[in-house]
């Protein structure tokens, strides 16, 4: 027996039945905002990892460390989508530890969990959709400019910065966030069920809170870490390997997404330097709406 024994702690951790192992992923930034270095977290530059989480031998479940104001309504749900996919196909737990943020998109990934805890100081919620543009008419006004635009399709061109705001323009783009306020609605009824405590004109206000809040009204399960949490749900020895995205020369992603080689090509070529500035601007202004 003890010959057994000495033999049993030679083997590798995922073939001891008793050292469990939860894979952690880590979904953090804005959702399809991408900033001159970080490409944002989009399914593109998050699926090989999530992929490569569920399928770690003798996986007991897999933790999502979130922290993310949110972003791409479209990136949100997908990235929602194949999380819940994975766990479907290979009969897993998914355990959500919300951070700083889990709000608007970040929230909807959290949302993929089977239970959501977060820090005591996290922010949480914001069941929403925001849109915004600027406007230049009187700029171009005083500047001489006039702008001329030639479309076929007589709605090819709305909310047109630099045309004066048409009230059926702003109708129309209310109608389709309204579209997409109901799809988000219907997600977190979903997945969160009868653990929503609070009435929908509380919950789906777009409105955030801390965690104590969030958990009062339902959206989160309870206050904790990841390590905390797991530990005392699978024991003092679970193993807790943090996957991350597959790097090759100059932390460029072999997904394709770009990574540090992509942006150091454009910053030193000045190609799309622009767009990329633009990108930092959208993410800091999606952090600072939670004072972060």
């Amino acid at each position: 027996m003890a010959l057994f024994d000495r033999l049993h702690r030679l083997l590798p951790p995922f073939l001891r039945p008793d050292i469990p192992i939860v894979p952690v992923v880590r979904l953090t930034g804005a959702i399809g905002v991408a900033t001159p270095l970080r490409p944002g977290l989009m399914l593109a530059t998050v699926a090989r990892t999530l992929e490569r989480a569920f399928a770690v031998p003798g996986a007991r479940a897999v933790a999502l460390a979130i922290n993310s104001p949110g972003g791409s309504p479209a990136q949100s749900h997908l990235i929602f989508r194949r999380i819940r996919q994975l766990a479907e196909e290979k009969s897993l737990p998914v355990y959500a530890f919300v951070e700083d943020v889990g709000a608007s998109g970040g929230y909807m990934l959290a949302c993929a969990a089977d239970e959501i805890v977060c820090d005591p100081y996290a922010i949480v919620g914001s069941i929403g959709v925001v849109g915004g543009t600027f406007g230049f008419v009187d700029l171009m006004h005083k500047l001489g400019i006039e702008r001329r635009v030639y479309t076929a399709g007589e709605r090819k061109v709305i909310l047109d910065p630099f045309q004066p705001e048409k009230p059926e323009d702003v109708a129309r783009i209310k109608a389709i966030q309204q579209d997409m306020h109901a799809h988000f609605i219907a997600l977190v009824k979903a997945r969160r069920g009868a653990r929503l405590t609070a009435p929908d004109e509380t919950l789906f206000s777009g409105e955030f809170w801390t965690a104590d809040t969030a958990i009062a009204f339902g959206l989160a399960d309870r206050t904790g870490d990841l390590r905390s949490a797991m530990r005392e749900r699978y024991g003092e020895k679970v193993r807790l390997p943090l996957i991350e995205a597959e790097r090759s020369f100059l932390g460029r992603r072999l997904t394709g997404a770009g990574g540090l080689g992509g942006a150091l090509d454009r910053l030193a070529g000045g190609q799309g330097l622009a767009d990329d500035l633009i990108s930092a601007a959208e993410a800091r202004a999606l952090w600072s709406r939670y004072g972060l």
